[in-house]
């Protein structure tokens, strides 16, 4: 009886046996199917966006023209009189380093708007007309711009002709007492609208003072991460002389053994990201001076120096991009040194105060 048995267990085992390998063998079938066809869908897809890709690419290669340029030399430096490049790698733009053509062919690439920031408060609203009309001419020429003006009288914004693709925001802010709150306050209005709007207009934003006239087309060469420009005052002056904050108490802070350059506080820029932690990083600063009673030397101005002496900028620019008349004129007197040997062409000009109390 045990025989057949054993045999009936053999034939039992054989039989599931041969189920399992067939049951296998189907699901081997069936998923093999599944992802050929899974594959081959990914593959179609893939087709397609390479497809949309190369055509993407021929519109864009149709809208560039060709260029003509002298081919750039290993050998030979753009400028040899200045410093072109910092021991952090971030270029120093001064008339002659860049070749604009090639700048605006890549920009253009990018259909991205600049923003362009000024305070126009009390009397300071009187520059406000003359600072759009030279923007008009000068910024950013063939570049979509948003204007965004900072005042406390919308009805005084002027209303001026406007290129395609750039337009004037007016933002109603309050007055301030003190003509140099402002330096301090618009540190905390561009963080805010930075976090709350600029972020999604403009890909850029350029800080300026509204006491400027651009004399000269100042373009995308300016644009980085984060840029600053190089008071005229303290060129080629030493970290000793600068007029950083030295008071210990204070957050702008910086001692004398310490300091690359000194930086206007007239024209600062970069990503809204970058300028969005900067400014917020210099209200935080000036609030904290405020809570412990004490003022920067020079105001917002000393709080950002302080920044970017621990947060780098990327792009530096010369005193060409702010210039002061009255201070080249000082130099020359008072050390008979020819500030004007070093700049080719005058970008953005420093205007004079039209009231004693500007």
């Amino acid at each position: 009886m045990a025989w057949p048995l054993w045999t009936l267990s053999r034939q039992y085992f054989s039989f599931h046996q041969a189920t399992f390998l067939l049951i296998a063998l189907l699901l081997a079938i069936f998923g093999y199917g599944y992802w050929y066809q899974r594959s081959q869908i990914h593959k179609g897809e893939l087709i397609k966006a390479d497809v949309a890709d190369r055509k993407q690419y021929r519109l864009q290669d149709k809208s560039l023209s060709k260029l003509i340029y002298t081919q750039p030399s290993l050998l030979i430096p753009t400028r040899r009189d200045v410093l072109v490049l910092t021991s952090w790698l971030a270029p120093v733009v001064w008339e002659g380093t860049f070749n604009i053509d090639i700048l605006n062919e890549q920009f253009q690439l990018r259909n991205a708007t600049i923003g362009l920031t000024v305070f126009a408060l009390k009397n300071y609203k009187e520059y406000l007309e003359q600072f759009l009309r030279s923007a008009e001419t000068f910024f950013m020429v063939g570049h979509k711009v948003n204007y965004y003006i900072f005042t406390d009288q919308p009805h005084t914004v002027p209303q001026i002709p406007l290129h395609d693709g750039r337009k004037v925001v007016t933002l109603q802010i309050p007055s301030f007492e003190r003509p140099q709150d402002i330096s301090m306050q618009r540190m905390e209005f561009i963080s805010t609208y930075s976090k709350q709007r600029f972020h999604k207009e403009v890909a850029y934003l350029v800080c300026s003072d509204v006491d400027v006239t651009f004399q000269h087309k100042v373009g995308v060469e300016i644009l980085s991460p984060l840029f600053a420009t190089l008071h005229l005052h303290f060129f080629m002056a030493g970290r000793e002389t600068f007029h950083y904050e030295r008071r210990p108490k204070s957050q702008a802070y910086i001692p004398k053994d310490e300091g690359d350059f000194y930086y206007t506080g007239s024209l600062f820029g970069g990503s809204v990201a970058e300028i969005y932690r900067l400014t917020a990083a210099c209200h935080q600063m000036i609030i904290t001076d405020k809570t412990n009673n004490i003022e920067a030397l020079c105001l917002g101005e000393s709080h950002l120096n302080k920044y970017l002496l621990y947060h780098k900028p990327t792009k530096i620019l010369s005193s060409e991009y702010m210039f002061n008349k009255k201070i080249a004129t000082e130099r020359w007197v008072n050390e008979h040194f020819d500030l004007f040997h070093f700049f080719k062409r005058i970008k953005i000009l420093d205007l004079p105060p039209l009231h004693a109390d500007t």
